[in-house]
Formats: C-alpha cells, sequence, structure tokens
C-alpha cells in the first residue's frame, strides 16, 4: 500500500518543523505545496526552509522554477503526480506539505484541467463581465451550458465563478461541463491522511508578527529592491513583495508602514487559510507541539487499513 499525508496549516504556524520531523521519522521525502516557495528568485519574503532543514529530508517543488516562468494548479498537479510515481517505487509513506490548499487538493482529489486564456484578454474581457448584474451573468451561464448551471454550479451567487465560467466558454468555445466531465489524473497512492495543524488564533498572529521582523532583518527590503523592476510580474504579486512597490516608486510612506502592512496582510491571509481548512475533507486536527500524537494517529491509521 502507498500512502500520501498532507500536512497543512496557516502561515506562522510551523508546518515545516513538523513536516521535517515526520519525514525523518517515517523515512521519506516531502513535496512541497506552497506556491510562493516555487520561485527560485523569492527566498526571504517566502520563507523557504534554510539549508540545514533542505539537508536532512529531501524537498521538491522549492525553488524549481524562475519567476518568469507561467506555473499554474494544472501544471504542479502533472509535475507533482510524475514526481509522487517515482518516489512510491522506493517509499511507502510521502509527505505533500504547505498552505496552498488548491494545490495539494490538485493532488488529493484531483482538478480539472482548463486551458491558458491570454491574461490580456481575459482582463478586459472580465471587467466587462463584473459591471453586469448578477441574474444577467446567470442566465448567461444557463443558457450558454445548461448541464453547468444546473448540476455543478450549487451556489448561484458566486459571482466570481460565474465569470469563470464564462471566460472558460468564450476563449475555448467549450461549455465549461466538457472539462469538467474530462478523467481526472490516475492517483499513484492507493490513501490518503489528511492532518490539519491549528492553534490559538493570536498565537499565529503572534508568531506571523515575529516571522516578518526577522524576514527584514535578514534582508527582505533588499531582496525586493532587486526584484523591483519585474514588479509586474503575476509571481510578485505576492505578500512581502506588493507591499514595497508603492515605497520603492513614490516614497509616499516609510519602511514601518510597509512592514506594518505585510503582518496585516499575512495575518488576513492566515485567518482565509483557517476558514479554507475547516473546510476540507476528511481533515484531523493537530496542535503544533502535539507531534507524537500526529506520530501515533499516522501510525495507527495505517494499521486499520
Amino acid at each position: 500500500m502507498k500512502y500520501l499525508i498532507s500536512i497543512l496549516g496557516p502561515t506562522g504556524i510551523g508546518k515545516t518543523k513538523i513536516s521535517i520531523n515526520l519525514a525523518n521519522f517515517f523515512k521519506t521525502e516531502i513535496i512541497s505545496c506552497d506556491s510562493r516557495q516555487f520561485y527560485k528568485e523569492l527566498k526571504i519574503g517566502t520563507s523557504i526552509p534554510n539549508f540545514n532543514y533542505l539537508k536532512k529530508v529531501k524537498h521538491h517543488f522549492i525553488g524549481h522554477i524562475s519567476i518568469f516562468e507561467d506555473y499554474n494548479v494544472y501544471t504542479f498537479q502533472n509535475d507533482a503526480i510524475n514526481i509522487l510515481k517515482k518516489l512510491f517505487k522506493s517509499y511507502n509513506i510521502v509527505f505533500i506539505v504547505g498552505g496552498s490548499f488548491l494545490y495539494e487538493k490538485s493532488v488529493i482529489e484531483g482538478i480539472n484541467y482548463i486551458p491558458n486564456i491570454n491574461k490580456k484578454l481575459l482582463f478586459i474581457y472580465r471587467e466587462k463581465l463584473y459591471k453586469k448584474s448578477l441574474n444577467i451573468l446567470l442566465n448567461k451561464v444557463k443558457k450558454k451550458d445548461y448541464f453547468f448551471f444546473k448540476k455543478i454550479l450549487k451556489k448561484k451567487k458566486d459571482k466570481r465563478k460565474i465569470i469563470r465560467a464564462l471566460e472558460i466558454i468564450h476563449f475555448t468555445k467549450k461549455k465549461i461541463s466538457y472539462f469538467y466531465k474530462r478523467k481526472k489524473k490516475k492517483k499513484p497512492f492507493n490513501k490518503y491522511i489528511r492532518i490539519g495543524i491549528i492553534d490559538d488564533r493570536q498565537k499565529i498572529y503572534n508568531n506571523i508578527n515575529n516571522k516578518v521582523d526577522k524576514m527584514i532583518k535578514k534582508g527582505l527590503f533588499y531582496e525586493v529592491k532587486k526584484l523591483y523592476k519585474y514588479r509586474k510580474l503575476n509571481s510578485l504579486n505576492t505578500i512581502g513583495y506588493k507591499e514595497f512597490f508603492p515605497f520603492l516608486k513614490k516614497k509616499e510612506y516609510d519602511l514601518n508602514i510597509c512592514i506594518n502592512k505585510i503582518k496585516q496582510n499575512t495575518r488576513n491571509y492566515a485567518k482565509r487559510q483557517i476558514i479554507w481548512l475547516r473546510k476540507i475533507k476528511k481533515i484531523k486536527f493537530f496542535k503544533p507541539n502535539e507531534i507524537n500524537k500526529i506520530k501515533n494517529f499516522i501510525i495507527n491509521k495505517i494499521k486499520l487499513w
């Protein structure tokens, strides 16, 4: 039997330390599903595991692409499944760790492939759609793809999802249900275990504030300064980098305001992660200091199977 074990949690919770402890204990490797850590140019602001951590356990998908490359969840799904096929020839257990839950979901549950769309054309079309009322958009979806409207679009007030459906229909000239009906990629594992790391919200927020202060001391501002000329890249539209860009452009406010914005935006991001985490299927929650409980839970779960 082959087992894929997810270690999921909000930023600042301590997933790296926990996952390395577990991977060492079970003598295996780690697939990272933190989409911010994919880019080799973003080191300080994405809190990639330090050299000593990476030396202890082999990690995949950390600093493996450039900020100039177009990389998305569908590409990650393909790459991760191909790596897992190789890893499961040597290991019975592999860990997937991170805070980008959609990327984890793409591997565990599968995700429907939808072709890339020209971003400039997409932006123009999207702006037009957002100006229209929800009822007009709903009627458009109903008319163009009734199966999607009736069977797949569960929340009829989800404007973002409705607009996304219309974008796909418009640019691919195919019904969105066509992509939903396509077979998902075959998984290279038999079973999966999902473990959520959670703590009191105030503790998480304190960890975030301390983490940002450490990143500043390590030279985050100077890392951002080097990347400033590439600020329009989608890969740099991320917390820890985008907050500095207005300051570097106009010098409208001091560095302390930038730092506080990073802290605030990171706390808001963690809040959204916690909400998403609570909705994930078949997940067992533990606190960061319950490492032995996590090990016993995994061992007992595998024994039951």
